[in-house]
């Protein structure tokens, strides 16, 4: 074979491959059309070749997409977008010597889905619209907890004659929170775990301004059942440790207390950060001072200062609840208090975690009182303190 011949046939091998390299080289542009045939934004369009390769792309503010280096053949296009409930495929062949413009328009392919069978475009039609009246309840109720949260705050200012009317406007946004929720938790597709344990969850915050703690700790465990989390068991916990105080039967109110301390163990399992603990500890601890519990109230707040020892605020609190079970017996002419230990640490370590913050002041007033106290009071009649030289 002489050098010419070799030649022209190396130059045609290498024309056959350009020819097979440009024959794979395809691109694609799409838009996606809503329901009412506008550009749909966001949504997720993912492309796989009958070759088996996947690419994932998302449409524009227009609605469009575009991918280029594609190999020709067969695509399967999928559209799915959680927030819609959207989940459609249909499949198109690219060739490379083409533009490949493609588009999905949901308006047309409903029409022509619900002139084939009407009566499933029906059930479809009727869930989706389901689905959007849940959504309207939910945002209302949760409009009503936030209108609730914001209305409360205004109590810590209000005047005496200001009170009424803001006490009417935080039953009536409880109330409308309750009623909004269990008409979203009705309208939630049963299969549909996530929004279910969602809507149970803020059910329970409802039950919670609305002061029905048992129907809480229902609508949270509910939610917990679902699909467990920190903050359901933190608010559970919560719920929990208000129908204790409300307990008439003693040992009824110290299992509640458990159950509340049980989730708050279980809500720092799930969320291990320090914050997750202690807020969970506090929040009963809280509640139990709130109610003049300082005796129960001093385990969980000494929870919630080891699990986060700078928290100014914890370490005041449970100063209090120690402070709040101070004794005293009379001994002779002397009335002497019985301090429980580590009251006057718990009120120094306020001072260390925020030296300058807002419980300072009041801790350094509780050191100063304790040291005087642990000297006693002279309570015999005639006899009088040594004036301090």
């Amino acid at each position: 074979m002489n050098r010419l011949t070799r030649a022209l046939i190396a130059l045609v091998v290498v024309l056959a491959f350009a020819s097979i390299a440009a024959a794979q080289n395809a691109r694609v542009s799409g838009q996606v059309l809503d329901r009412d045939g506008k550009p749909w934004v966001g949504i997720t369009v993912a492309l796989k070749s009958d070759s088996g390769r996947n690419y994932t792309l998302k449409t524009d503010k227009d609605g469009k997409f575009t991918q280029i280096g594609l190999s020709v053949g067969l695509y399967t296009f999928t559209l799915t977008s959680q927030e819609n409930g959207l989940n459609y495929s249909e499949q198109h062949q690219l060739s490379a010597d083409a533009d490949n413009n493609i588009t999905i328009n949901f308006k047309d392919i409903l029409a022509k889905q619900a002139a084939a069978n009407p009566d499933q475009q029906k059930a479809a039609q009727d869930q989706a619209n389901k689905f959007k009246d849940m959504q309207t309840h939910f945002l209302a109720g949760r409009a009503a907890l936030d209108d609730w949260d914001t209305v409360h705050k205004q109590l810590a200012t209000a005047s005496a004659d200001q009170r009424g009317p803001i006490q009417d406007k935080l039953t009536a946004d409880s109330k409308t929170a309750v009623t909004e929720l269990q008409m979203a938790e009705q309208g939630v597709q049963p299969k549909d775990v996530k929004n279910h344990a969602v809507v149970w969850s803020n059910l329970g915050q409802a039950y919670d301004r609305a002061n029905q703690p048992q129907d809480a700790v229902d609508a949270y465990q509910k939610a917990i059942d679902l699909q467990p989390n920190a903050s359901f068991y933190d608010n559970q916990s919560t719920a929990l440790a208000t129908l204790a105080v409300g307990e008439s039967d003693p040992k009824v109110a110290q299992q509640k207390l458990t159950d509340a301390g049980a989730d708050c163990d279980k809500a720092g399992t799930l969320d291990p950060t320090p914050g997750a603990a202690k807020a969970c500890w506090k929040n009963i601890g809280i509640i139990l001072s709130n109610k003049g519990d300082l005796k129960d109230a001093i385990p969980p707040l000494q929870k919630a200062t080891q699990a986060d020892p700078k928290d100014a605020q914890a370490w005041f609190l449970l100063g209090s609840a120690y402070t709040g079970t101070i004794d005293s017996k009379q001994e002779g002419d002397k009335m002497t208090y019985i301090i429980p230990p580590g009251t006057s640490d718990a009120y120094q370590k306020c001072v260390d975690a925020d030296p300058n913050g807002p419980y300072a002041a009041q801790c350094k007033s509780m050191i100063d009182t304790l040291a005087t106290m642990a000297g006693g009071d002279a309570t015999s009649v005639g006899v009088r303190k040594k004036k301090k030289s």
